[in-house]
Parts: structure tokens; C-alpha cells; sequence
């Protein structure tokens, strides 16, 4: 993954190397610098209208990455379609702006001159990219996206509107939390081994480390056997890998599929992270158009 930055503003946005070999694609991961939202540090790039900004910042914002990727000359700019987020699996196939804001997680286009996007603070944002046909996809796979195959999906979307062949399509997953932050329940890890063959591997567990228990163990001997009680055991899902494992399952190249952005949690300083900063923080977008000809 590439960074990038506006000097006057350090706007930076990501990259995937492999999707900018098409000069005819628009796309880019936001990150949290150089925007105008003062909510969330100061001079943050907020792109969703959350409790904490204001609407007329998240606009300014929008304007501002609109800019930067080049599709917004003067009074006129690309239209910006985006969704009302409900974590499930449902894709809307558009070829322009919509009267009303679509509820879903998932937008596929072949349009040229329209920028679909996806918004995002540890979810996974997913770009498809069909390099023959020239048609696009975005995809919002948080955990039970994920577990409803979101990412896999879309590609059979992409398949039917477009006629996409998967052994054309690229792929690129975007910032995101991923397994060394990522903390889930037991009952998560049941309902992926349930409707996945390779759920389990999608886990590690790590037992709590505790400094006073290790220095002074007799302290904490109980009448259970073997005489301790045990530490907590916590549980890490990689959902990276789980929708790398779906895009792969859906018929794309395992070199196709770039799954080298960074963790959300672990780079607070650069990213937005609602685990990382306790539900107080802004949105980022995964970006992707289709320049006309």
C-alpha cells in the first residue's frame, strides 16, 4: 500500500500498487489526515456524518477528497455514491447518483464518471476491479458482512450485471482491524465455523499474561484441580484473511488479491479506529471509479 500526500493540507490517501497500473481506474483507502474536522484531533479527513462533526465539515471533507483524486475540476465534480451501512449482504448495482441514500454494504458500476465508496473504522473496505471490462465494486465486510460472504458476493454480482470473468479481476483490501487487535466472543468464532471449512484456522487464542499472578502464584490457588484458576483466554479473528479466503473462493488469482494495508487499531496516529479510540472517532472511505474514455 502507497501514501500519498497534498502538501498544502497533508492530505494523504492510500494506494494499492497493483490497482494503479490501470490508467483508466480512480481509487484510493482515506486515511485521517488533512481534512477540517475538529472532533477527532484536529484537521481530520472525517468523511461520514457521525454524532460528533458537523455536517457542513464531513462536506467540506468530501470536496476535499473529491480534489485530490482528480475528479473534481472547479464547479463541477464526479457525483459521490455512498450507503446507509447495515452490516449485511446486500449490493446495489448503480449507474448513477440515487434519489434517496441506499441502505446495504456493497455497490457494483461499470459507469464511468461516478465514484462509489464505502465508509469505515475497522470494517474491511474490499475493491474488485474487472481490468478487461472495466467495471468496479466496493464492499463493506465488518464480521458479519464477512460471515454473510459479502466480498464473495459482490464478485458473483460483478459476474451477472457485467459478465466479469474472476480470472480478470483484481482485488485489494483496504485498512482495516485486523488479527493482532481484532477481539471477538466465542460465539463469533462458532457461527464462522458453522458456514466456513476453514473457520477455525481464521482464529488464534492468547491467554491473558498477568505480572502479580506469575510473581506470586499461591495467591491465587483455588480447590479446583490442578489448584490454580486458570488466566482468561481471549480470541483473535484475522477477518484480512477471511475475505483474501472468500476472493479467492469466488475464482480470483491468489496474486490478484492485495491484502497489504495496515492494521486500523495499531495506527490510530494515521487511521480511524473505533476500537482504538472507544467509539469516538470519524470515517474513512474505499473509493473506486472508472475514468470515461
Amino acid at each position: 500500500m502507497v501514501t500519498r500526500a497534498v502538501p498544502e493540507r497533508n492530505l494523504q490517501l492510500l494506494y494499492s500498487p497493483q490497482l494503479e497500473k490501470l490508467p483508466w481506474l480512480v481509487h484510493a483507502f482515506s486515511t485521517r489526515a488533512g481534512g477540517v474536522s475538529r472532533g477527532y484531533g484536529g484537521n481530520a479527513l472525517n468523511l461520514g456524518f457521525t454524532k460528533d462533526d458537523s455536517p457542513a465539515a464531513v462536506e467540506r471533507n468530501r470536496e476535499l477528497l473529491l480534489k485530490k483524486l482528480g475528479v473534481a475540476t472547479g464547479r463541477k465534480s464526479w457525483p459521490l455514491v455512498t450507503l446507509r451501512q447495515i452490516h449485511s449482504d446486500i449490493i446495489h448495482q448503480v449507474d448513477g447518483p440515487s434519489a434517496h441514500l441506499l441502505a446495504g454494504d456493497g455497490l457494483i458500476t461499470d459507469t464511468p464518471g461516478l465514484l462509489i465508496a464505502v465508509q469505515a473504522a475497522d470494517c474491511i473496505p474490499v475493491i474488485v476491479v474487472d481490468c478487461k471490462r472495466r467495471a468496479v465494486g466496493v464492499f463493506h465486510a465488518g464480521w458479519r458482512g464477512t460471515l454473510k460472504r459479502i466480498a464473495q458476493k459482490g464478485v458473483g454480482e460483478m459476474r451477472k450485471h457485467f459478465g466479469c470473468d474472476p480470472r480478470d479481476m483484481v482485488a485489494t483490501i483496504g485498512p482495516g482491524i485486523q488479527a493482532c487487535c481484532y477481539g471477538v466472543g466465542e460465539e463469533v468464532r462458532t457461527q464462522f465455523e458453522s458456514q466456513f471449512a476453514y473457520g477455525a484456522s481464521l482464529f488464534r487464542e492468547v491467554k491473558e499474561s498477568d505480572p502479580v499472578r506469575e510473581k506470586y502464584p499461591l495467591l491465587f490457588l483455588t480447590a479446583r484441580a490442578p489448584g490454580h484458576s486458570e488466566l482468561p483466554i481471549r480470541i483473535f479473528l484475522d477477518l484480512v484473511e477471511a475475505n483474501r479466503r472468500q476472493l479467492m473462493g469466488a475464482g480470483l488469482a491468489k496474486q490478484n488479491i492485495d491484502a497489504s494495508a495496515p492494521c486500523t487499531a495499531c495506527h490510530t496516529d494515521m487511521l480511524f479506529s473505533f476500537r482504538g479510540e472507544k467509539g469516538i472517532t470519524g470515517r474513512m472511505m474505499g473509493v473506486a471509479g472508472i475514468r470515461p474514455k
